[in-house]
């Protein structure tokens, strides 16, 4: 995919409307997670560098086109000032008559944050005369919020209407990683899938199969599988959608030249919260009034063998339920064995949302090659679609 890309553009003295994604945790008034503002440093620190005028948009949770002070990004505002160590001017709506009067008065090298876009119903909607209003003040636009370029919402797709649209350094760089697993993966490409939905992986499945040797599915996804081979889950986590969407795959995959590995054991308990009350389980012997939280130290040396022998691994989804430090040890392995095989010179993917979680919060996200920042977005990127966000920053709109 070939992309415009503000790093090649003369901004200086320029309007540049950034689209970021600061959609981050806020804590009694405070930013809990600052992985997403720093991700979009770069960009941000370009743009300065090079003389713009810069305005930041972004999300932030569900205010369900209303404005809700709990929405604010003013904890944003200040998290970010404490991380490049300067004030930032705030307007209070992203559509307000204050905005040029702002970025007339700024110096070249400057920022504005604006004010939750998702706070005007017509974002969500992706209205014309919305994202005609958000464009208004600007001569460029910037999208580097890969993780929401799934969305065709009036910030991430209209905007790129009525402004020359180019990609920020992050999505230059999803798109540049992302797509070189996607397209041209170095073989064998091992699939690491985990989480709780087969249907949530199931275009992914579809699109990758026929470029990767193997695919490792454990955490809740596995259930589906071993009840269609026959086994017993126990009380494991698993409805009649996802146990369709199984059958649908194994008859999919069948024929080819391509290993399914399932969990041979797993660490089970009688619910998330008991953590005391734990053993192991092989996959032919599950307890019926116990649930299945990780997958046990079998599959943990199985998964781990397949991996060491990959080329690339793209890793979608954690092996259990790793919030709970008893449930958290496949995850954790697995990890492990992606990061001795990107030391070995793998090329290793992770996809956002719970897999990013995980690797932060068990310590080997430094240790892949690219831990995406997008969840919905890297699962629908890997299916093989065009992202609307994505659309308008392509040379020729290929995908």
């Amino acid at each position: 995919m070939q992309l415009r890309k503000i790093s090649s553009v003369d901004v200086k003295g320029k309007k540049v409307l950034l689209r970021v994604d600061f959609n981050v945790p806020i804590e009694n008034g405070k930013v809990a997670d600052e992985t997403r503002i720093v991700a979009h440093l770069e960009t941000i620190g370009l743009l300065r560098e090079r003389g713009a005028k810069t305005a930041l948009l972004s999300h932030l949770g569900r205010p369900k086109g209303k404005i809700a002070p709990e929405y604010s990004l003013k904890p944003v505002r200040k998290k970010l000032e404490e991380t490049l160590g300067f004030e930032i001017p705030f307007v209070e709506d992203c559509i307000s008559d204050k905005v040029p009067q702002v970025l007339q008065n700024m110096p070249e090298g400057g920022l504005v944050l604006l004010e939750n876009t998702r706070f005007h119903p017509e974002e969500e909607a992706n209205d014309a005369e919305f994202a005609k209003r958000l464009s208004a003040p600007f001569d460029i636009f910037v999208m580097d919020a890969f993780s929401a370029a799934h969305r065709a919402h009036a910030s991430t797709r209209g905007v790129a209407d009525y402004l020359p649209a180019f990609a920020g350094l992050l999505v230059e760089k999803e798109v540049r990683i992302l797509g070189t697993v996607r397209d041209n993966p170095p073989k064998p490409l091992v699939l690491v899938l985990g989480g709780a939905k087969v249907t949530d992986k199931i275009g992914v499945i579809e699109n990758m199969a026929d470029k990767a040797s193997a695919m490792l599915v454990g955490g809740a996804m596995a259930f589906p599988f071993l009840l269609v081979k026959g086994f017993s889950i126990g009380r494991s986590k698993c409805d009649e959608e996802n146990i369709e969407k199984a059958r649908y795959i194994l008859e999919k995959i069948r024929g080819k030249d391509f290993r399914l590995v399932l969990p041979r054991d797993f660490v089970v308990s009688y619910s998330p919260e008991n953590e005391t009350n734990i053993g192991i389980a092989k996959a032919d012997t599950f307890p019926e009034d116990m649930m299945g939280l990780d997958i046990g130290p079998e599959t943990c040396k199985e998964f781990s063998t397949e991996i060491a022998g990959a080329g690339s691994v793209l890793w979608n989804g954690p092996m259990g339920m790793f919030e709970h430090p008893a449930f958290a040890e496949g995850t954790r392995a697995i990890g492990a064995a992606v990061s001795k095989r990107t030391a070995e010179g793998a090329v290793t993917v992770l996809g956002g949302g719970d897999t990013a979680a995980a690797a932060n919060s068990l310590g080997f996200a430094k240790d892949v090659t690219h831990v995406s920042t997008g969840g919905g977005a890297s699962l629908e990127f890997f299916e093989g679609k065009l992202l609307p966000g994505l659309e308008p920053l392509t040379e020729k709109g290929e995908a």
